[in-house]
């Protein structure tokens, strides 16, 4: 077959794509990865048809119907709903938290997509696995009335022959993370299907490690289709609600406000470096966590502190199925470095020049369309052993001196519009915090 090869990209494309990125995407809250899910902005009252309430009482008529049967979609292998019954059920499987895609043809690249099916279409494959679809299994993500659909997730996992099944159809279970990195930031529905699927694996994940009450140790059971679920010992009925893990994390910044923090984990790949993140800890402010985990990972001591932006990051660890990272600027007040060897590799100042050639040098549209052709490859049945973390290189094939996440990350957005000198909405950067301001902090 073709392998789809990325176009060579100049220096000068390189550059002007992240000054267009940076100078408009970074400050636009419905451009961060797995924000802006456009079927879960408003949640219909219980007596709408599209409804949690309304729709699981539907869904529970529908599995009752033996009528229900597959039929081809019209436009790709993906397949659609057979049911002519309003509103319509499109269901999204994940195996292992990794969605159903495939891959279609685009402008420069190959495009992904969620493989949505029929319920009809998800009650027999599962049937084909020896398994029988209960409504419990399924989990509400959100509605469309104006498509007059509403859309579920299942975590299919225990059917062994779903995977070759789906397989012989082009379709193909693909990590989070691959397909994060392989969205073309300038498609719409890229994006949304991107924020759709990290909604779907956060609670996917979320109803996977809340199978016992934390209470009484019982098993629990789904309740509102999915939105939430309840402790099944009749003494105790404990509610349990969706988890979210806050996390900071911080673009510390120099007084005169011409360099930046960065820090390098051991995790990282060779010559990355990005902000500095740790978990919120009970009874304390964002502010407070701030100033506690840069002063803990590196000894330096933090003042003013500045909201930027947010993130749902769905792509952790299962144990912590769905982090929110809160982004902020942070002031430094002291400014001698004194890394925390358990916690980071390295931190140092990095100047506001070096870190624009970073962005510079970084490739991100080649390392998209790298992503890109390797779903295609998996969809397709031919998935080669290409790693997605190799170094960036600049276009002479030399090795890029240091550079950061990509578009896809908060900390490319919290340095980037630094760099630029671009704030979000209704933030003012400071050149440089006062003397009184810092004293008083």
């Amino acid at each position: 077959m073709l392998l789809f090869l990325p176009r060579p990209l100049t220096l000068t494309r390189t550059l002007c794509y992240v000054t267009r990125f940076s100078a408009t995407m970074s400050t636009n809250l419905q451009t961060q990865a797995f924000a802006g899910n456009p079927i879960r902005s408003k949640t219909p009252k219980s007596t709408d048809p599209f409804s949690p309430t309304s729709a699981l009482e539907s869904l529970k008529t529908r599995l009752l119907d033996n009528t229900l049967h597959c039929q081809p979609q019209k436009h790709h292998s993906s397949l659609s709903s057979s049911s002519s019954s309003s509103p319509d059920f499109k269901v999204l499987p994940f195996r292992k938290g990794r969605p159903l895609t495939y891959s279609g043809p685009g402008e420069t690249a190959p495009v992904w997509h969620l493989g949505w099916i029929s319920l009809g279409d998800c009650k027999i494959f599962l049937a084909n696995s020896g398994i029988e679809l209960k409504e419990e299994a399924l989990v509400y993500l959100g509605s469309r009335s104006a498509d007059d659909v509403v859309y579920w997730a299942i975590d299919v996992s225990d059917g062994d022959s779903l995977a070759s099944e789906f397989g012989s159809k082009q379709l193909c279970f693909v990590e989070l993370r691959t397909l994060m990195v392989a969205t073309d930031w300038a498609d719409q529905r890229a994006m949304a299907d991107l924020a759709i699927a990290g909604h779907a694996r956060a609670l996917l994940e979320w109803h996977n490690v809340s199978r016992f009450c934390g209470h009484c140790g019982e098993k629990t059971i789904p309740k509102e289709a999915g939105k939430l679920k309840q402790c099944s010992n009749a003494s105790c009925k404990k509610r349990i609600y969706p988890r979210v893990d806050p996390v900071v994390i911080m673009l510390v910044i120099d007084r005169e406000n011409d360099r930046v923090l960065l820090s390098r984990q051991s995790r990282f790949v060779p010559r990355m470096w990005s902000c500095i993140a740790g978990f919120i800890e009970p009874g304390e402010s964002l502010e407070e966590a701030v100033r506690r985990e840069t002063w803990e990972e590196t000894g330096i001591e933090v003042g003013e502190v500045v909201y930027h932006t947010s993130q749902p990051w769905p792509v952790g660890p299962n144990s912590m199925p769905c982090q929110l990272m809160v982004g902020f600027y942070a002031y430094a007040k002291s400014f001698e470095i004194n890394v925390d060897k358990e916690e980071l590799e390295d931190a140092r100042w990095h100047s506001r020049e070096d870190v624009k050639k970073a962005l510079t040098f970084a490739e991100y549209i080649k390392a998209q369309r790298t992503a890109a052709a390797k779903v295609e490859q998996m969809c397709k049945g031919v998935e080669r052993g290409q790693s997605l973390a190799a170094d960036f290189n600049v276009e002479s094939g030399e090795l890029a001196p240091m550079f950061i996440p990509g578009p896809f990350a908060i900390a490319h957005h919290l340095i980037s519009s630094w760099v630029y000198k671009d704030a979000p909405d209704g933030v003012q950067v400071q050149t440089a915090p006062s003397s009184t301001s810092m004293s008083n902090l």
